[in-house]
């Protein structure tokens, strides 16, 4: 798997997913019964692909967001 997700991206995505994680744990977004699980899932999917710097929808469409490298 080559690295699709870039420095910045990569930053935004694991503060992203260790927010929406946490907000999923402490249960701080009302009532619904799913809420939770949906956070869970959706900051896990965000954590992960931040520290592996790959994404499977970026690939899927060809999105690169890696500053290309200097020769």
């Amino acid at each position: 798997m080559k690295a699709n997700v870039g420095s910045v991206e990569r930053l935004i995505r694991v503060v992203l997913g260790v927010v929406l994680i946490a907000l999923a744990v402490l249960g701080t977004l009302g009532p619904w019964m799913y809420t939770g699980i949906v956070l869970l899932v959706v900051g896990l999917v965000a954590l992960v692909t931040g520290l592996v710097r790959w994404c499977p929808a970026w690939a899927l469409f060809g999105v690169n967001t890696c500053s290309p490298k200097k020769a």
